[in-house]
């Protein structure tokens, strides 16, 4: 029987039997199946947006995701996991603020299945505005060592993240950035040492995360759809997790499916092709062990009481309008329960903003830390003149308690320009008409 063109042929895997496995011949006959339906789809759109990316990768001149750290740091969890953590020189400015306060650290945590590597961009822009800037694999991801599979939960990788602020930061002010799974590994930070996040971090960015009600997620394709994928992802995932050769050889044969899936699930406009590849090496060079370990742990995630934690401190809250793993209503609920926090919904974004709308995100994170120092200097001054006052309430906290949060759309501009011209660049050209000759002779 002839296979569907352009349908990757799945490799057989090895030692195996569908009467001993038959919970994985399901999931492997739906696998083959989606691809195949996949496949026709995929052909059209993959076609018309690889010309795009492939073009806006043209406009790259240097290798876009290679970066050095100026230390690399081995830091041991509670359990013995090895994390790998980087840091970054302040670069560009005094790295002192205004009012003669050290500047902040930014520590940038990461999501789930991604690594370091996705915050490529904020770095270079942080550490060039003047910022000492700290970045980790989480447990399982990138570079940093595995644990024992109870151990993959978010409260852990709050734990985790105190170890790394403890021996990367040990003193001075910190603003915490998170994506996704790194914004909830904050959250579990919170609960875990209040103290902590009271009396050092003065800015928090909560990026295209949740404080919980994942299990309702619908991923953009209705809600009995939605339920269905809950149901056969987690059992998947976990069918898989000791075959993870299998899995590396599906990838391989099926990329241009798989790619196309994962710009789906990550994006919501155009990213150049080596944006996307990066993303599709991140996810599948997280082990299936450690993504089917964490997998359940999220439909009973509720970390909504640590947001009260973050009243005081200076947040701002970013998600994309396509973003289909943690849409923006999740944003909207960490809003609520931040007063005064800021929330900037971008158009055109996925869940994977920070690569696909990197000089956006870079912008409003130093522009969070600037607003953090401004907070710091003022409430400095104020305890200056009122050294008897009450340091629980202060002018400066009082009214930032009373504000309200702020919501506004941004489209980022300059991304929206160069895929317009890409299109245009690859679109035919139309013929000129022929000029009608003049009727009547001797006219100009």
């Amino acid at each position: 029987m002839n296979e569907p063109k352009g349908v990757p042929r799945l490799p057989s895997l090895p030692g195996s039997s569908r009467s001993r496995l038959p919970g994985l011949g399901i999931a492997l006959g739906l696998t083959a199946a989606g691809l195949t339906a996949a496949a026709g789809f995929a052909a059209d759109r993959l076609n018309r947006e690889r010309r795009v990316a492939l073009a806006l990768d043209e406009t790259v001149t240097i290798d876009p995701f290679h970066e050095a750290a100026d230390e690399e740091l081995v830091v041991r969890a509670d359990d013995g996991v090895d994390l790998h953590v980087e840091v970054d020189h302040a670069r560009g400015p005094d790295p002192v603020s205004g009012g003669g306060l050290a500047r902040p650290t930014f520590v940038l945590c990461h999501g789930y299945c991604l690594s370091l590597r996705a915050w490529v961009f904020q770095r270079r822009a942080l550490r060039e505005a003047g910022y000492r800037v700290v970045l980790w694999d989480q447990r399982g991801h990138g570079r940093s060592g595995t644990g024992a599979r109870d151990s993959y939960h978010v409260d852990q990788l709050g734990r985790d993240l105190a170890r790394v602020l403890e021996v990367a930061v040990p003193q001075g002010p910190i603003v915490l950035v998170g994506h996704s799974m790194g914004g909830m590994a904050m959250m579990a930070l919170a609960l875990d040492l209040p103290e902590l996040v009271a009396q050092r971090v003065i800015g928090a960015a909560f990026v295209a995360t949740s404080p919980g009600n994942l299990a309702e997620v619908t991923y953009g394709i209705g809600t009995l759809a939605g339920r269905l994928v809950h149901r056969l992802v987690g059992p998947t995932t976990g069918l898989l997790s000791g075959r993870q050769g299998f899995v590396d050889g599906t990838i391989k044969a099926g990329r241009d499916v798989v790619d196309l899936f994962v710009d789906w699930g990550s994006f919501g406009s155009p990213v150049p092709m080596s944006v996307a590849q990066l993303t599709t090496d991140m996810i599948f060079g997280t082990r299936m062990e450690v993504i089917s370990a964490f997998m359940p742990r999220f439909d009973d995630l509720d970390k909504h009481e640590a947001l009260a934690r973050f009243d005081g401190i200076e947040t701002l809250v970013i998600s994309g309008m396509e973003d289909r793993i943690t849409p923006p209503e999740h944003s909207e609920e960490i809003v609520r329960l931040v007063p005064g926090a800021e929330h900037v919904l971008v158009a055109k974004a996925g869940h994977v903003i920070m690569l696909e709308h990197p000089d956006l995100l870079s912008a409003h994170f130093i522009e969070l830390a600037r607003r953090a120092e401004r907070a710091g200097d003022a409430e400095e001054s104020a305890r200056a003149r009122q050294p008897d006052a009450d340091q629980g309430e202060d002018a400066g906290d009082a009214g930032r308690h009373a504000s309200q949060p702020v919501r506004h759309t941004v489209t980022d501009v300059s991304a929206a320009r160069r895929a317009a011209q890409v299109r245009r660049q690859q679109s035919p050209r139309r013929l000129a008409r022929p000029r009608r000759p003049r009727l009547g002779g001797g006219g100009r």
